[in-house]
Order: structure tokens, then C-alpha cells, then sequence
């Protein structure tokens, strides 16, 4: 089983994304969780970008030691230094090197050559590597370069001592068999070369970012970056748990795992929106509130007799407490039953008639019935009935 390693970049990418900026010790507290998490590489920062993301990418380096901490760094010689300096108390220490590689970003945004642009790469990269053993190149808009263009940046880079090379889909604008495609063209112009792992980074402006992420793996990448909850510029990265369940649950598919602890995605789920505030959306799948929440009585009475017939992973496995039976219009009564017996209620057939009516009344005025509703349900059930025996006893 070939093993793709996991990038995250949470504290880097996910924190340029507006509302979800961290200071240090947030920082640090993500990172402890991340490692827990068993991610491959966390990359802690852009320290060139302010004293405050210096120090933060210096202390996140001098704390985690089960993985790679990588800094960003622009094709810029004070750049490379500021991330060699945030790096020194690094077990394992990666230099991130990027600059665009698309004729739109060269002519419009920096205004260079592409012979230029291969000078910058190659002369940054070979001085990262003469100080780090571990430096990796990103050819920013790479989904939108020129092919051929693209295939001789990431041999120049290679030759300049960069063992990663990423390919991104910057704004999101790629499918995945376009993307797939990209990744096949660079494997073969780079030949057999051994030591060279090609990664993905993909955004989710179309929706596309995991689709396209899982087509880079297909396609021969063994690096993939993302972030917890997809958070990250506009619409988002590639989410984390979304491509490391794929990965574990389509296994026969793929041929790929990851190293990630799957039991700790939603605990890192749920700190990162303590730390920023920000929800995720219910129907998020894996850490959604209700990616394990089922209300159609087909689907309850399914997940009652064999969880898998509507579940692909139990919720345990990713941390998640429990599946929820949400009672609402569309439920039935196996699941009105199974919610009773947990509160501790053993309904006869003539109760469970009587409470499935009534609730499914309440449903449709409230939208959704609560243990609360259900406990008064219950209880006004039995009340009744209870009186109209007696009132029989009584005749």
C-alpha cells in the first residue's frame, strides 16, 4: 500500500482566508493537534510576511518534532532567509519555494520574462537547498501554464536540489482529468528520477478542489495538500478529512492511505472552529453535524438493521461520537421506537402508534422534534391513556 503524504496548510493558506487569522498561541495549539492527527508536514507560516508570522513559525518549529514544518517563501533571497531563520529549531526542517508559472500571472501580475522566471526558481531554489535538506517548489497557476513551459520549470527546479514539486490549481479552475493530465505530463518529462515526489494543491472556487486532488493521487501524486474544514482563500482548499477518508475508504480503488489518525479528524475539526469561530456547514461531509445524521424513515430503518446500508464509515472512526436518528416529517417508526428505548422508554405498539402520530404533527409545525418533544409526547401518551383506563375502570 503506497502511502500519500498528507501537507497541511491550516496555519498558512487556511489563515490567509478572511476571519480565520491565529496568533501564536493558536497557532500552537493547532499544531499540537495536527501532529496528533499524524499529518506528514505542517506548513506553519509565510515568515517573511511579518515579525508576528516569523515568530510564529519559529516557535511551531521548535515545538513539533513527529513531523516536517514548512515555511513559504517567495522566489526572493530575504524571503528564503526569513524562512531558513523561522526553520532553525526545526527537527525536520522544508523550505517552500513558489512563484507563478503562468503567462497570465508572469505578464500581468510580475511582470517578468519566462526565462526570468526559470532564473528566479533556479537560483532560490539551489541556495534553499544549500541550507535545508528539504526543499520543495510550487509553480503558482500551474492548471493554467504552459504545458511545455511547466514540464521544463519543474526540471530546472529538480536540477537545482528540489525533491517536492507542486503543481497547483491556484484558483480553482481545473476538472480532474484535466488535472490528472497535468500530473502525467510532468511524471514523464521528469523521467525515472528517484527522490521526487509530486504534490497537489487544489481550491475550491467550482466545487472541484478534493475531485481534482483524488485525480492528482490517480495520477501519480503522493502529496497532497489541504487544510482541516477546506478553509483557505475564497472558496476554500482541499479538505483534509475529505481526501484521507476517501483515501481509507476507496483503498481497493486508489491503492493509497494516508497517515492520518482518523479517530482525531473531528476533535481537529472542532478546535479549529473554537479557535476561529467559524462553523462548519451541517451538511459538510465527514465533520458535518449532520454527515451522520439521518431523519428519512427508509434511511433509519436501514441504519438500524446494518449501519452500511446507508453509512460508508462509521462515525466512530472519525471521532465523531455517535450516528443521530433526527426525528423529523420524514421519519418512520423504527426510529421513533429505537429514540424511545435510549431515553428509556419501552413503547407498547398502541404508544408507539399514538407518540408516532403526534410527533409527526409536531414535525410538520416545528420542522424538527426534540428529545424534549419526545419525553413530553411520551409522558402526555401515557397520561391519557392512563385516564382513559380509568375512566373504563370506573363505568
Amino acid at each position: 500500500m503506497e502511502i500519500v503524504r498528507i501537507f497541511d496548510t491550516t496555519l498558512r493558506d487556511g489563515e490567509q482566508s478572511p476571519g480565520f487569522s491565529m496568533h501564536r498561541e493558536e497557532k500552537l495549539q493547532l499544531a499540537r493537534q495536527l501532529e496528533q492527527l499524524g499529518v506528514d508536514v505542517i506548513e506553519a507560516g509565510f515568515p517573511i510576511a511579518s515579525p508576528g508570522d516569523l515568530d510564529a513559525v519559529r516557535a511551531v518549529a521548535a515545538e513539533i518534532k513527529g513531523c516536517s514544518v514548512a515555511a513559504l517563501c517567495r522566489t526572493r533571497r530575504e524571503d528564503v532567509e526569513a524562512g531558513l531563520r523561522a526553520l532553525e529549531p526545526a527537527a525536520h526542517p522544508r523550505v517552500h519555494v513558489f512563484l507563478a508559472t503562468s503567462d497570465l500571472h508572469l505578464k500581468h501580475k510580475l511582470r517578468i520574462s519566462r526565462e526570468q522566471a526559470l532564473d528566479q526558481i533556479t537560483t532560490h531554489v539551489r541556495f534553499a537547498r544549500e541550507r535545508c535538506a528539504e526543499v520543495e517548489f510550487s509553480a503558482e497557476d500551474a492548471s493554467r501554464s504552459a504545458m511545455d513551459y511547466l514540464c521544463a520549470v519543474s526540471r530546472a527546479a529538480v536540477e537545482a536540489g528540489a525533491t517536492i514539486i507542486n503543481l497547483p490549481d491556484t484558483v480553482g479552475y481545473s476538472t480532474p482529468a484535466e488535472y490528472g493530465e497535468i500530473f502525467r505530463r510532468v511524471r514523464a518529462a521528469l523521467g525515472d528520477r528517484t527522490g521526487v515526489t509530486l504534490s497537489a494543491h487544489c481550491h475550491d472556487d467550482l466545487g472541484l478542489a478534493v475531485a481534482n486532488s483524488l485525480a492528482a493521487v490517480e495520477a501519480g501524486a503522493r502529496q497532497v495538500e489541504c487544510t482541516i474544514n477546506g478553509i483557505g482563500e475564497r472558496a476554500g482548499n482541499a479538505s483534509l478529512e475529505e481526501i484521507a477518508v476517501a483515501l481509507h475508504v476507496r483503498q481497493s480503488h486508489y491503492g493509497c492511505d494516508t497517515h492520518i489518525a482518523l479517530e482525531k479528524i473531528y476533535p481537529s475539526s472542532r478546535l479549529l472552529t473554537s479557535i476561529t469561530g467559524v462553523s462548519v456547514p451541517p451538511n459538510k461531509a465527514v465533520v458535518g453535524s449532520n454527515a451522520f445524521a439521518h431523519e428519512a424513515g427508509i434511511h433509519q430503518d436501514g441504519i438500524l438493521k446494518n449501519p452500511l446500508t446507508y453509512e460508508i464509515i462509521v462515525p466512530e472512526k472519525v471521532g465523531v461520537p455517535a450516528r443521530s436518528l433526527v426525528f423529523g416529517k420524514h421519519s418512520g417508526r423504527s426510529a421513533l421506537r429505537a429514540r424511545l428505548d435510549e431515553l428509556g422508554y419501552q413503547a407498547t405498539d398502541a404508544e408507539l402508534a399514538e407518540c408516532y402520530t403526534r410527533a409527526t404533527a409536531r414535525a410538520d409545525a416545528n420542522k424538527q422534534v426534540t428529545d424534549r418533544d419526545l419525553l413530553a409526547i411520551i409522558h402526555e401518551v401515557r397520561r391519557g391513556r392512563a385516564s382513559a383506563e380509568a375512566n373504563a375502570a370506573a363505568r
